[in-house]
């Protein structure tokens, strides 16, 4: 086992001597005869090339190394033949065909929609539709921020709610709408939070940590609305109510074993090869009631859009909304574009296809292309300020 000891600076006046010298090498495990020069004789260890000034009294500090951070082997040396190694293209062509698939099925439905009907579909929301929608969409991306707020507490980080809010809402806007949130949400993330000392370690963690809360909302409202509205769903959707309440237990399932799995000890999963300590069950609960709170909110700001005089309560059309979002995650899409509508119109395809095109349209204009906007503004006008107050502080 080796150790890591910190190496202060260099201090010329308070040199160690020779007996200090060898009682320092005995603890590092340097041999003299390890010491040579650059022609391979032996040489003498001196205080200043070895940088050893003033280190026996960081010795304490040392701590040792796991044999993981010592020498790791030539990657490209070693096959790939794990599993991961030889089956990771199916995740990737399996959001090919889910995209591909959704696609063919929105054209299909969209070409029997003329463009006079979507027209007067898309202009037929009331002025009270469109401020109940803009009122769910603010609710919703302030439970965004709280996924950030948490993730900082797990990592026992302290940083003022207005950078957490700004970080956060800027960077899911921007990413629902452009995709690729790993590089997006990741890039504005790093922009901000970077500036208020988080290492880009941190700045990972915290977006893992946020991911998790998503997922832990969805599933609880996904387990429950399959379960209680088993029955609509099941007419609505030709499929069978069994199916529907066994996929919505399987769903609780899964989140109550997390939360007893983390409860129980501190857990803690491997990412590329750093460690993330995961949330207890207290913080866990916390992210679970802002993930429902998020997706209830997002749901709702498409519910309202939707044609007077529905057939069903907003706990059905909860189920299906989770539905169409989980597969446009899975397709990869930005914003799950043409995978979330095509699930949507079919699940609804007793409804006048052209009013439910024309709330979906109205839908991305009001939660992805609106704050999309309004992201772009604020962080145009911090980066403004940020340089004023540079300038400002430059002498």
């Amino acid at each position: 086992m080796g150790w890591r000891v910190p190496l202060p600076g260099l201090r010329p006046s308070n040199l160690l001597n020779a007996g200090e010298r060898a009682a320092v090498r005995q603890k590092l495990g340097i041999s003299q005869a390890s010491l040579r020069d650059d022609h391979g004789a032996p040489a003498e260890a001196d205080a200043d090339d070895m940088n050893f000034a003033g280190q026996h009294k960081g010795l304490a500090n040392a701590e040792p190394v796991k044999p993981e951070d010592g020498p790791k082997p030539d990657v490209a040396a070693v096959p790939k033949t794990g599993f991961r190694g030889r089956y990771a293209w199916i995740g990737t062509a399996a959001s090919i065909v889910i995209f591909a698939v959704s696609l063919g099925v929105l054209w299909k439905l969209v070409q029997t929609v003329t463009w006079a009907e979507m027209h007067a579909a898309f202009t037929a929301a009331t002025p009270s539709q469109l401020g109940l929608a803009f009122l769910f969409v603010t609710v919703s991306y302030m439970f965004l921020t709280c996924y950030d707020a948490l993730a900082l507490r797990q990592l026992k980080l302290t940083v003022p709610y207005r950078t957490t809010a700004l970080a956060s809402f800027t960077s899911y806007a921007v990413s629902f709408t452009l995709g690729f949130p790993l590089l997006t949400a990741g890039t504005i993330r790093y922009w901000i939070y970077s500036g208020k000392g988080l290492s880009p370690a941190k700045i990972a963690a915290l977006t893992v940590i946020a991911g998790f809360t998503f997922w832990l909302g969805m599933g609880v409202v996904l387990g429950l609305s399959l379960i209680i509205e088993a029955g609509q769903l099941a007419a609505l959707t030709l499929t069978s109510i069994r199916l529907n309440q066994g996929v919505g237990l399987a769903a609780l399932i899964a989140v109550v074993s997390y939360l007893a799995w983390v409860s129980l000890k501190r857990r803690s999963v491997k990412v590329k090869g750093w460690r993330l300590e995961l949330p207890g069950a207290s913080v866990s609960f916390s992210q679970m009631i802002v993930g429902i709170g998020d997706v209830c909110a997002a749901a709702a700001t498409l519910y309202v859009l939707l044609p007077a005089g529905l057939s069903f309560g907003f706990s059905t059309f909860l189920a299906i909304y989770v539905l169409a979002a989980m597969l446009g995650i899975a397709s990869n899409a930005p914003g799950g574009l043409g995978v979330f509508e095509a699930t949507i119109l079919i699940a609804l395809s007793s409804l006048p296809r052209d009013q439910v095109l024309g709330a979906l349209l109205l839908f991305r204009v009001c939660y992805y292309l609106v704050p999309f906007g309004l992201a772009l503004v604020m962080l145009g006008a911090y980066e403004i300020l940020r340089r004023l107050r540079r300038a400002r502080a430059a002498p």
